[in-house]
């Protein structure tokens, strides 16, 4: 399995929890989370891992070069010194994508098999990606996706309607073929590719049974240290749940 991480700066500067150092590297529990993130997509049976980066992007690299000893194989992908957004941060990865691959966020934790979406993927071979979501009903975050039985019916990134019941998780398996026809260069958000791929009956769903952290606010890094603390023998992620 590979996934694919859109780090800090892709999109905009960052958050002001941010500005000096990249989420991906804020302490949680005395280890950077991306130190987290490595361990959850080792024991979720990943070996590639790409790294799409922009600002600060080089203080990542340095430190997982440094840190890193689970068996993966890290590569890196810079976004370049124009701002190209998170999709066109994708698309400048094209070379170094499988065929399928799981696309997460680098500001977020996720206590979850990451294969899961992949599996669901690889049994339907006419979708282009399946999404996992969380039934959020704007309680966690806002929520951004209706759902049709298995598949995603309407995704709306930052809008407001009753009838988004379901927030993006931040773990979406894709086929490398779902970028086909964008040039390398262009600036977009991923949210287009979602919006785009909803419209077309292309996007399956799959139910995550809980809910994700995000780093991007202090009180989503004290919920963090919180589910961490709490898991039995103050386990960390090499230990799936």
């Amino acid at each position: 399995m590979q996934i694919v991480v859109l780090a800090d700066g892709l999109a905009t500067r960052p958050s002001p929890q941010s500005e000096q150092i990249p989420s991906s590297l804020l302490l949680v529990k005395g280890r950077p989370l991306i130190d987290w993130q490595l361990d959850r997509f080792s024991a979720s049976g990943a070996r590639s891992i790409v790294l799409c980066v922009g600002f600060l992007g080089e203080q990542i690299e340095t430190h997982v070069k440094r840190a890193l000893d689970r068996g993966l194989k890290v590569s890196y992908s810079y976004a370049g010194a124009e701002q190209v957004g998170t999709g066109g941060a994708l698309r400048r990865a094209f070379a170094r994508l499988e065929d399928e691959f799981v696309l997460t966020y680098g500001g977020s934790y996720l206590p979850f098999d990451y294969a899961a979406p992949l599996h669901d993927l690889r049994a339907h071979p006419d979708a282009l990606g399946t999404m996992s979501v969380f039934k959020n009903r704007s309680q966690v975050g806002p929520s951004s996706v209706v759902l049709d039985g298995d598949c995603v019916a309407k995704y709306e990134a930052g809008a407001t309607a009753t009838d988004l019941d379901y927030a993006d998780y931040g773990a979406i398996a894709l086929r490398r073929s779902s970028l086909d026809g964008i040039e390398d260069g262009a600036v977009w958000g991923i949210d287009a590719l979602f919006r785009k791929l909803a419209r077309k009956r292309q996007l399956r769903a799959f139910v995550a049974p809980e809910p994700s952290y995000d780093v991007g606010s202090s009180e989503g890094l004290t919920d963090l240290e919180r589910h961490l603390a709490s898991l039995p023998g103050d386990l960390d992620a090499r230990a799936l749940s």
